[in-house]
């Protein structure tokens, strides 16, 4: 994995070795296909079985027939041959009428279970997907994500629909066909058999290509699929630089792999059931001049039955012939599903077997109340006022208050091991403290956030949060307390009051209303077709950038947290908006903690701490003493860093 300064990049995975499917995984799937419905596949395979067995032995009533018609054939008595023939006939008829009422409820059963199957199996893919530490998505490509749910898991759609049926089905005739045909004749299973390993040799050689390049065709079709969706999110970086030839033939080169799989795959299935056909054909003829052999030079039948080699026999031994290889055919058609079925399945626990974002954290987040004499009370209600809930060893219960004050002391940070991030940084926020970072891109400014969000875990040194260890706090409770402003913004579809309640679910509309008007996002708001309840789409493709990040500020201020993190907050909008922005953000700030990370020196120049980054430390710090009237004071007492901080700009620039 690269190197990750500051932000995390998004790995490409590199296309490249040799793919293989994975039954292991395949087991899985079926397992777990059985385990949704304990009672109703069962039913449904035995249903199937039943359907198969009965498509199978037709040609044990057309022995019982022949050999009837033999019997009474010098005697010409067919009157006394007719109530064998019809109780022979009638039986068959029944139970095709129980096979076809059982072939209609098991269709119908599979049309249900499959469904439901991968409506259970994306459900617990994306759950999972919920739990999986910031690491995985900043690592894998989105698009290759997203193919699982689609295309891998589309694999798995035809496998249950389709294969796993055809598989029984046929299997289980070809079982019990061949088993029948020993009754019979032991001589004609041997020529049988013989046609039977042509077939097989053939399935492995022709077969064997085919799923190799069904497997890596999955891979291509992940790999384009990354890439559409890299360019629709940066179509118009794209364009601005001109750049659609190129993304044209970077398209080209993966969509031609995928071509050239895809074809050879197809190319490989596709000759398979003609050359079966025919081997099957083949067979045929040859099983018809042996059993003609056979009656002629009167050889002797061996067969567990005991009857004798006849016409009655060899009948419908052909038959049986035709329905054996015409079975085997179909379950070599099937490789090509089952195969793909692998590879998607191996693909979908690949993701499900990613381990969940770890959390050891016993310190929670709850409401609390002020007793007269200071001490926290625990309450469901929501005071305002919150306190950390801290269990000790020793059986003990300790409320602290949570009032912002984070501190780093000597922390090291790598993305990769051996290459380090951060160096040795130590940071004092006190509650109510705005802490600045600034420095070059690549500095390290947004990895010391991550850190405090706990979207990556130190190597070394502490993280205290209002006197705790970070790790002892349940990071779900640490998220709670943090507001993040990020500078991507991220809308969902929903209407503009629903993305502003994202900060807080069980915020009223008031309260939304109020946090937009706070940060001057109202004036715009009011002004769209439906004020609040404008729908958003596309991440607010109807909206202008800075429009995006006042939602996304409202966002924060609703959820009303003592810590903010404003990581370039205020970067995609105008000077003018800016202001407005600023006015409404310092009363949001007022008795919060802040963390600032910023290039502009408007959004820096009221924080109490500036400090300057440069590759992963500390190189500079400004403070700004308490009870300083004037903001140019607080300046001239930060100038060092500032100074620094521009020293740092101008280098990075002169070296690019």
């Amino acid at each position: 994995m690269p190197k990750m300064p500051g932000r995390a990049q998004a790995a490409v995975p590199v296309r490249g070795g040799r793919p293989k499917a994975d039954f292991s995984a395949l087991g899985r799937a079926i397992r777990r296909f059985f385990a949704y419905y304990p009672r109703l596949a069962p039913l449904t395979m035995l249903c199937i079985l039943f359907s198969s067995a009965v498509t199978a032995i037709p040609s044990l009533f057309t022995q019982n027939v022949i050999a009837v018609i033999e019997r009474f054939y010098k005697s010409g008595d067919w009157a006394a041959a007719r109530p064998e023939v019809y109780r022979y006939v009638t039986v068959l008829a029944v139970l095709y009428v129980l096979a076809l009422l059982s072939s209609a409820g098991y269709t119908q059963l599979m049309a249900v279970m499959t469904q439901g199957f991968l409506n259970k199996l994306r459900q617990e893919v994306f759950d999972h997907m919920q739990d999986l530490p910031v690491r995985y998505f900043d690592t894998h490509q989105h698009g290759e994500i997203m193919s699982t749910y689609t295309n891998d898991i589309d694999t798995l759609r035809m496998l249950i629909s389709q294969s796993l049926p055809t598989f029984i089905q046929s299997g289980t005739i070809v079982v019990v066909v061949f088993a029948i045909m020993l009754y019979f004749s032991l001589w004609m299973t041997l020529v049988l058999v013989a046609g039977v390993v042509a077939m097989f040799f053939v399935t492995k050689v022709v077969g064997g290509g085919s799923a190799r390049y069904f497997v890596k065709q999955q891979k291509a079709l992940a790999d384009t699929e990354g890439i559409i969706q890299e360019m629709m999110n940066g179509q118009k970086v794209v364009k601005v630089f001109c750049h659609e030839q190129k993304s044209i033939e970077a398209f080209q080169k993966l969509n031609n792999a995928l071509r050239e799989d895809s074809r050879r795959a197809h190319a490989y299935a596709n000759i398979l059931g003609p050359i079966m056909n025919n081997i099957g054909n083949i067979l045929y003829v040859l099983m018809a001049l042996a059993g003609g052999v056979f009656l002629l030079t009167g050889v002797k039948n061996v067969s567990l039955s005991g009857m004798p080699f006849s016409i009655s026999v060899l009948i419908p031994f052909l038959g049986m012939a035709k329905q054996f290889t015409g079975n085997v055919n179909t379950l070599a058609q099937q490789i090509n599903n089952i195969v793909m079925a692998s590879a998607g399945a191996g693909r979908i626990f690949a993701l499900m077997d990613e381990e969940p974002e770890a959390d050891e954290g016993y310190v929670t987040l709850v409401n609390a109340i002020e007793n007269p004499d200071g001490s926290l009370t625990e309450t469901t209600e929501r005071t305002g006022k919150w306190a950390w809930r801290h269990p000790h060893g020793d059986g003990t219960l300790t409320y602290t208050q949570l009032a912002g004050d984070v501190r780093l002391f000597n922390v090291d940070f790598a993305y990769e091991e051996g290459k380090d991030v951060l160096h040795d940084v130590t940071v004092y926020a006190e509650p109510g403290q705005k802490v600045a970072f600034v420095g070059a891109t690549g500095a390290g400014k947004t990895t010391i956030t991550n850190l405090i969000n706990r979207f990556y875990d130190i190597a070394d040194g502490k993280i205290r949060y209002d006197g705790i260890n970070i790790n002892k706090i349940k990071k779900g409770d640490l998220r709670r307390s943090l507001g993040i402003v990020l500078q991507e913004t991220n809308l969902f579809t929903g209407t503009v009051l629903d993305n502003i309640r994202y900060g807080r679910l069980d915020a009223t509309d008031g309260a939304c209303v109020e946090a937009a008007k706070l940060v001057g996002a109202d004036d715009f708001i009011t002004r769209l077709p439906e004020d609040y309840n404008t729908m958003l789409t596309n991440n607010g493709a109807n909206l202008s950038q800075g429009q995006r990040q006042l939602i996304a500020i409202a966002r924060a201020a609703v959820a009303d947290p003592p810590v903010m993190i404003l990581d370039e907050a205020t970067s995609s909008i105008d000077t003018r908006t800016e202001a407005i922005v600023q006015r409404g953000m310092d009363k949001l700030m007022e008795g919060r903690t802040v963390f600032v990370i910023a290039h502009r020196l408007s959004t820096v120049k009221n924080s109490d701490v500036i400090m300057v980054l440069d590759h992963g430390r500390i190189i500079e710090r400004g403070f700004v003493p308490k009870g300083t009237k004037h903001v140019s004071y607080g300046l001239r007492r930060a100038f060092g860093a500032i100074k620094r901080f521009h020293s740092v700009l101008w280098e990075t620039s002169i070296k690019v």
